[in-house]
């Protein structure tokens, strides 16, 4: 890298994809800016400036002329670009749209979802991203999970964007005021490497410990003493484990949260164990959102076949489980040992449900999977799990919920194969959503609609929903 040229001064144009906005420099050089608005004049630290790279990275220093919808003050100072660069630090990252209005970031949420549609998959969206339903005033207050990494000497904190450099922090307004009331960040947790706070819905908070490897004994033994009176004082379930995978104990509470919800057009009541490092939806009212979005586009009846892919901890299987009845059967597959066995758990009492532990596309396939018990259930017939054994039974439905980078491509060829009725595609990122929804418009399949959700407010994330019917 190079020695860091002095700031540029630039004029902001669209919003791009992963929480910037493009300018260009007097030489027609494309720098994706971080912290900036379209329209503004701003003056950018550059972050990634190679010569012979195709564009540069900078982040927004100080603004020379604002637009409308500029925030006067930041969310949360600590992820301000402009302060952290008046006091010659870095901003971190979490917070990468605080400084703009909630509808100003709306608003550039929408025509991102909308170009990437465009772009990646044809298709031309008229829809927007809408806020849920008891948001708070400047989007704050919703993370229910937070992640902190730990420095040698104990101390935790967060990166800046693109940074291995670990910064301390005091505090994280996107939190829950259950969370925020904890202070993790103002405890030592030396031997860790991590340490995963939740605030459940249905559970007291649970703090989970992520231990070195080669953490010694003694090392453990005095985090436990620090941390069991800390967690029996606050109502704070603490857990522990190695890096290799050493269990180094449930220290206070149980080991694991709960998580509930009410939908009664759902059938009520659900509730799920979800282990201290499984997977579950980090905004407060994101279960209950996309559970609403995800039964109106499905539209199961009792008797269905449903294939719930990356399901988590079961949040679709366990409301389509009751949605399709005994005489329906639900296929929940996930490749993390840990939230599969989260779902094989919640769901042990559905016999209805199979839950599925293995990569997906090779379930899907046929190539090879472990299953609760060791076989798959579906419509009162057994099927080996071995290697080499049936794919399973063709479903009505398909709900998918992939990770970040979308959906395999094996998958999705999967899934066009096997023929249901409905594809209902649960996406957290706009690229791999324009992606995905183009393969399958190639196979044939026609979207019939797109929902988009504002369940990261403050950064530039954004949850959708897209139902697929097939031609014809």
């Amino acid at each position: 890298m190079t020695d860091a040229p002095a700031p540029l001064v630039l004029r902001l144009g669209a919003v791009a994809h992963g929480g910037h906005v493009v300018a260009r420099t007097d030489e027609g050089r494309v720098v994706f800016v971080r912290h900036g608005l379209p329209g503004e004049l701003v003056r950018v630290r550059l972050t990634d400036h190679e010569p012979a790279a195709s564009f540069w990275r900078g982040d927004v220093v100080e603004v020379l002329e604002p637009v409308p919808g500029r925030r006067d003050t930041h969310v949360w100072s600590r992820a301000d670009a402009v302060l952290a660069a008046a006091a010659g630090t870095s901003p971190l990252g979490g917070a990468e749209f605080g400084h703009a209005d909630l509808a100003t970031q709306r608003a550039l949420k929408t025509s991102v979802v909308a170009e990437q549609l465009s772009h990646l998959a044809g298709l031309e969206w008229d829809g927007h991203v809408r806020a849920v339903a008891g948001e708070t005033p400047d989007g704050t207050g919703w993370r229910t999970r937070l992640h902190l990494d730990v420095a040698p000497d104990g101390s935790p904190g967060m990166h800046p964007h693109r940074s291995g450099e670990l910064v301390p922090v005091t505090d994280m307004p996107l939190a829950t005021d259950a969370l925020r009331a904890l202070a993790p960040w103002d405890l030592r947790y030396e031997g860790a490497e991590r340490v995963d706070v939740a605030a459940p819905s249905g559970s007291g908070p649970l703090l989970h410990v992520s231990l070195h490897g080669d953490a010694a004994q003694e090392q453990i033994d005095a985090l436990r003493a620090q941390l069991a009176p800390w967690g029996e004082q606050h109502g704070v379930a603490v857990t522990a484990r190695t890096a290799d995978h050493r269990d180094a104990g449930v220290w206070t509470g149980a080991g694991h949260s709960v998580e509930t919800l009410s939908v009664p057009e759902a059938g009520g009541e659900f509730s799920w164990q979800v282990s201290p490092t499984g997977f579950w939806q980090i905004h407060r009212q994101a279960p209950t959102t996309l559970v609403r979005a995800v039964l109106d586009a499905a539209q199961l009846a009792p008797g269905d076949a449903v294939w719930d892919l990356y399901s988590g901890a079961g949040l679709f299987t366990a409301v389509a489980a009751r949605a399709v009845g005994e005489t329906g059967s639900v296929l929940a597959v996930e490749g993390s040992p840990v939230t599969s066995a989260d779902a094989a758990r919640n769901l042990a009492d559905a016999p209805h449900v199979n839950t599925v532990r293995g990569d997906v596309a090779r379930v899907l396939t046929g190539r090879g999977s472990q299953g609760r018990g060791g076989q798959r259930r579906g419509r009162g017939r057994a099927m080996s799990m071995r290697p080499g054994g049936p794919a399973p039974a063709r479903p009505d439905v398909v709900i998918m919920d992939p990770p970040r980078a979308g959906a395999a491509k094996d998958v999705l060829a999967a899934v066009d194969h096997a023929a249901p009725r409905r594809i209902v595609y649960v996406a957290c990122d706009p690229a791999a959503l324009g992606r995905d929804l183009g393969r399958l418009r190639r196979r044939g399949w026609r979207v019939d609609g797109v929902e988009a959700f504002d369940l990261y407010p403050n950064t530039h994330h954004v949850e959708a929903v897209a139902l697929l019917r097939r031609d014809g």
